[in-house]
């Protein structure tokens, strides 16, 4: 085969296989994966209560990294890292059910924003489709 042909045709061949790894019947077969139990902290802020940064991060499956997240209170700027191929985000909810912040909606990438958190305990969960009762929530403790 000259090398013409077979440059196109390894393409080809790639092409199809992302394709076929993207495509998926609906039948309900999600794979879930298990958090973890690991805690992540703000970073910055201290006991001022200017704040901090809470990050949040989801590798791979319907889970989140972590399940216990501490932030400072004050004005926090909450970070999401998808490094999954499945549409993630992250909603902050207060102990009344009111939500307080909520990300954009990602795949394979990561996005940011605000939110002025006072002490307490919230919820914080994946909003796409059904992520948040196959699991996909956690605890944010606010000090």
């Amino acid at each position: 085969m000259t090398k013409k042909l077979l440059i196109p045709l390894l393409a080809l061949t790639l092409a199809g296989s992302l394709l076929a790894a993207c495509g998926g019947d609906d039948d309900g077969g999600t794979t879930i994966t298990e958090p973890s139990s690991t805690e992540a902290t703000t970073t910055g802020g201290g006991s001022s209560g200017s704040g901090g940064t809470v990050a949040f991060s989801a590798s791979s499956g319907i889970a989140y990294d972590e399940t216990d997240v501490s932030a400072d209170a004050g004005s926090d700027t909450i970070t999401f890292e998808n490094g999954s191929g499945i549409p993630h985000d992250v909603v902050i909810e207060d102990s009344d059910g009111n939500e307080v912040a909520s990300t954009d909606e990602i795949t394979s990438g990561s996005t940011e924003t605000t939110a002025d958190l006072k002490a307490g305990t919230y919820t914080f969960y994946c909003s796409v489709d059904s992520h948040r009762e196959q699991g996909m929530e956690g605890t944010l403790t606010v000090k």
